[in-house]
């Protein structure tokens, strides 16, 4: 029997292909050098890694820096492991059982159950998709003075651009985040060279010191950064991009798989590491080392930059970060949409029906809160979609954890023990520091 003979079908025969005309759409060379196969695989932890640097961090990075400096930069690192091994497991998921994470609740919880977790879940999408409209809206406004209200509205032309690139095939959408995520660490490159940080003391940043616990408000941002870096349906759309990818559906060829997905996964999750830490340095190094400690905006940023770094440039760069990593964000959140509701409800509808009808949902609050409260108002309704996000990211944990360590769903490519009591460990602190910014957030 040729070694891609075992059945293509998910080992539930319930789920059909996730991503269906997608699905296996990637070819993966069987022999040749080992970075033929590499290549083969880059691309799904790229579109991860967007939600691990989207509009929405970009405050708490730069509030974590110009009031703290380098300090908040293991919090960075210690985050950016716990995503590591969060998205590894997606991928094991996915690449393990045939199933992506909707498709295994579904063939595991009972209907009501799976009814409120596709709800949850789709808020949690539409909460991103408000940043991602926030987010956009503010980089039009600084680059071209579009106002914040006519910025949201032009962010529903996207439409047009992800259903052109899905037509183009998965490749193109890859090579597409790709080419954006290179624009965003170009920018953040050269401002960091126009700051000149001092080396000692930011490889020191990375060093846990105990002034994160015991100083109240270092501890509520660090919270901030822990709590909304693992993005609840970044774990539905790795567990169904990996399967793109036309590797045999035999144990071994599993295994091979799995190696190269995390790897993968992991090379892109060490330049969001190296991003968002970009952020929080430059913060560092131009506000608070200048004495400015209450920079918290991403518009108070862009502003302050260019004059205190003297170079104009400066503030252009960042917002053209902002602009990409906004327009960046638009294509992962339309494939969690499309991966959700097709995993949970088996209800398949055309990508631009799905784009138009999630982005309207977030344009309509964007619009009508600019227009009764102004940009201040904004910059609340940016908040509440990273409280949002953090609320609905135990629903996702939780059951990913728990299907990967189920032998009789994964076979041969169940998650160790060691590696699940790990697992447990970091989703049980993830939802703790949840819970605490949300009682936070709540009473102050």
């Amino acid at each position: 029997m040729p070694q891609d003979a075992a059945p293509l079908k998910p080992r539930w025969p319930s789920a059909a292909p996730s991503l269906g005309e997608m699905h296996r759409s990637v070819p993966v060379p069987s022999g040749g050098r080992w970075w033929y196969r590499l290549f083969a695989f880059l691309g799904p932890g790229y579109m991860v890694s967007v939600g691990y640097m989207d509009p929405g961090n970009w405050a708490t990075d730069i509030a974590g820096g110009s009031h703290f400096g380098y300090l908040l930069l293991s919090v960075i690192l210690l985050s950016n492991v716990m995503a590591i091994v969060l998205q590894a497991l997606s991928a094991r998921l996915g690449i393990g059982s045939g199933m992506d994470l909707a498709q295994a609740c579904r063939a595991h919880y009972a209907k009501p159950v799976n009814l409120g977790l596709w709800a949850i879940c789709e808020a949690a999408i539409i909460a991103c998709d408000l940043a991602e409209v926030i987010g956009t809206a503010i980089a039009l406004k600084l680059l071209f003075g579009i106002p914040l209200l006519w910025g949201a509205v032009i962010t529903a032309v996207d439409v047009v651009l992800v259903l052109y690139l899905m037509n183009r095939g998965f490749r193109a959408l890859e090579a597409f985040v790709v080419a954006l995520l290179a624009i965003i660490f170009a920018c953040f490159a050269v401002q960091i060279v126009l700051a000149a940080p001092p080396v000692a003391e930011v490889l020191g940043g990375f060093i846990p010191r105990a002034q994160v616990v015991t100083d109240p408000k270092a501890l509520y941002i660090a919270i901030g950064i822990l709590g909304a870096t693992v993005m609840p349906h970044n774990l539905y759309l790795h567990s169904s991009i990996v399967q793109t990818r036309a590797f045999p559906r035999t144990d071994e060829g599993r295994r091979s798989a799995l190696r190269w997905a995390v790897t993968d996964s992991t090379l892109a999750l060490m330049l969001a590491l190296c991003i968002n830490a970009a952020i929080l340095i430059l913060a560092a190094a131009v506000f608070h080392a200048n004495g400015r400690f209450d920079v918290q905006e991403i518009e108070q940023a862009y502003e302050l930059l260019a004059p205190m770094l003297g170079v104009g440039l400066a503030s252009t760069l960042f917002a053209v970060a902002l602009l990409a990593s906004g327009i960046n964000s638009t294509v992962t959140a339309t494939l969690a949409g499309q991966i959700v509701m097709e995993g949970f409800l088996h209800l398949r509808l055309k990508p631009w029906m799905r784009r138009l009808l999630t982005r309207g949902i977030a344009i309509v609050p964007v619009v009508v809160v600019t227009a009764l409260y102004g940009d201040e108002g904004t910059a609340r309704l940016l908040v509440l979609s990273q409280v949002i996000l953090s609320m609905q990211l135990p629903f996702a944990v939780v059951p990913l954890v728990r299907f990967v360590s189920d032998r009789k769903l994964m076979g041969a490519l169940v998650a160790p023990r060691w590696l699940v009591r790990i697992a447990w460990a970091m989703a049980a602190l993830i939802i703790a520091l949840n819970l605490k910014l949300l009682t936070d957030t709540f009473l102050h």
